[in-house]
């Protein structure tokens, strides 16, 4: 079968098309004939050899943990009615930029009808982040809510919910088409963060007083900036770092302004409590309740493009690979 496998720890160029062994289904395990698979931002980071302090993974590897597509097969132990279905799963962190792939009979989300694919796909992990983050900030109607990368996969889930929770939702983002796509996604009010005063007019929407929620999906000097906007007793979600870190925020300074902190560490679930998530953000992209937005598609044998352009900050959403 084809994969796209990081050779060493380097640019886009190092993701390379490779032949690898058909997978075979062991006790309780199922093969996925992978029809998408999703990619995010933070795999291009450790594919360029960021974060060795969070990822243990050494070349050569497989990167890719969402995947949607039909099972294949099953192993001892494995109701034979899965074959055939539509489903959708987390691959155990590594591993999905492929044809196929093995995962645990538990694993596997089914893909209501009327849902495509790459929808099931979008959702997997950006869904997963955004219910884990949404629900940890306890958002009410009566909350003022900045989210930053508001146009990323991520970012456009959690203006969604935030809207649907009738917060006044406040978008920060890079650029007029992004800004644009987050008002369409139910954003009241934008901000354009390559204007140097973009957080005066953050500020002046809240009538002074700053947010109560804060959604950081970018790190680096905008988190900063957006935790100088938190109001006395807000709630920050630090957990992007497509800037390069993760937002350094100075806990006195928050502990004096009430403010409760949460970072990347508390994003971590459980295999059963991903799983659970996921099929809650699956159902409700089912029902419409919930629209991921997907930028741009790759075949499997352009996954090195595919890292490029989002690297470039070229595309607006989720980037998928796409599989015959």
């Amino acid at each position: 079968m084809l994969v796209a496998q990081v050779n060493r720890f380097g640019p886009p160029e190092v993701l390379t098309p490779t032949q690898a062994p058909d997978p075979v289904a062991g006790e309780g395990q199922t093969v996925i004939d992978v029809a998408v698979a999703d990619i995010l931002f933070i795999e291009t980071q450790v594919r360029n050899g960021w974060g060795r302090e969070f990822f243990s993974v050494e070349p050569p590897y497989v990167p890719g943990d969402g995947v949607a597509g039909h099972v294949r097969a099953v192993g001892p132990g494995v109701d034979p009615a899965w074959v055939g279905r539509r489903v959708a799963a987390h691959a155990g962190g590594y591993g999905g930029y492929a044809e196929q792939v093995v995962v645990p009979v538990e694993a596997l989300i089914p893909v209501p009808d009327g849902l495509e694919l790459p929808q099931a796909a979008a959702l997997l992990n950006d869904g997963t982040t955004a219910l884990t983050v949404f629900e940890a900030a306890e958002v009410t109607k009566d909350d003022q809510v900045l989210i930053t990368a508001a146009a990323g996969g991520l970012g456009s889930l959690l203006v969604q919910l935030s809207h649907a929770a009738g917060a006044r939702t406040i978008a920060a983002a890079r650029g007029e088409r992004k800004l644009a796509t987050a008002h369409e996604r139910g954003a009241d009010v934008l901000a354009d963060y390559s204007d140097p005063d973009w957080t005066t007019r953050v500020r002046e929407a809240t009538g002074g007083r700053g947010v109560d929620v804060v959604f950081d999906g970018v790190g680096g000097a905008v988190g900063r900036a957006a935790f100088e906007l938190t109001a006395p007793g807000a709630r920050f979600s630090a957990h992007g770092a497509p800037s390069g870190s993760f937002t350094d925020v100075d806990t006195r300074a928050a502990q004096e302004r009430g403010v409760r902190l949460r970072g990347i560490q508390d994003v971590q679930r459980s295999a059963e409590d991903r799983r659970r998530l996921a099929t809650q953000a699956v159902e409700a992209a089912a029902r419409g309740e919930l629209r991921p937005l997907i930028g741009r598609t790759f075949p499997l044998a352009q996954a090195a493009a595919a890292h490029r352009a989002l690297e470039a900050r070229e595309v607006i959403g989720k980037a998928l690979l796409l599989l015959p």
